[in-house]
């Protein structure tokens, strides 16, 4: 899955001028994906970054702060979005630790979910989490080519995204261009 970035390894003043040169280009609809990376091919290890997951969970927090404040005129030019270009955070199913840190931006991506009723839990958590919080907020669920997405919607996902695997079948990704939403 290419939509999430471990802002661990990154650096933020970098990248908040990628993300805008990006929201520029595509007239205000960047939406940045966020997480701590994926320790599970050891490439995070190869590479001597942090490995533990506590301090690169620190790091993202930290990176978001900062990537925030870049955004709001630390540097120029600004996003064309205000207050800022929206934040989706990656959380792992089962894992619970990331739904406080996605309640405080603007999505949550939740990955690895064994079906629609999963996606229903943690809609319901988040609504606890950010009770009294009127502001847009976005549940995003990703599926298989030939899953239905209705049930995904019906269980909270405001967006539902076709997973395709790194070496996809054209007539896989035609086939789910051609469903539809």
């Amino acid at each position: 899955m290419g939509l999430v970035t471990p802002l661990s390894r990154r650096r933020v003043h970098k990248l908040a001028r990628e993300t805008v040169t990006l929201d520029h280009l595509s007239d205000g609809r960047l939406t940045l994906g966020v997480g701590l990376g994926s320790s599970r091919t050891g490439e995070i290890e190869r590479f001597g970054e942090v490995a533990d997951p506590r301090e690169r969970a620190r790091m993202l927090d930290d990176g978001l702060r900062d990537l925030s404040n870049y955004w709001g005129g630390a540097l120029e030019p600004p996003p064309l979005q205000r207050p800022r270009i929206p934040i989706w955070v990656a959380a792992r199913w089962p894992s619970r630790r990331p739904l406080r840190r996605a309640a405080r931006w603007d999505g949550l991506f939740a990955i690895e979910l064994p079906g629609p009723d999963a996606l229903a839990t943690l809609a319901t958590e988040l609504r606890e989490l950010r009770a009294g919080d009127r502001g847009q907020f976005d549940l995003v669920a990703e599926i298989s080519p030939g899953d239905d997405p209705a049930q995904w919607s019906a269980a909270g996902a405001t967006w539902v995204l076709t997973s395709f695997d790194s070496h996809p079948h054209e007539a896989d990704v035609r086939s789910a261009i051609e469903a539809g939403p």
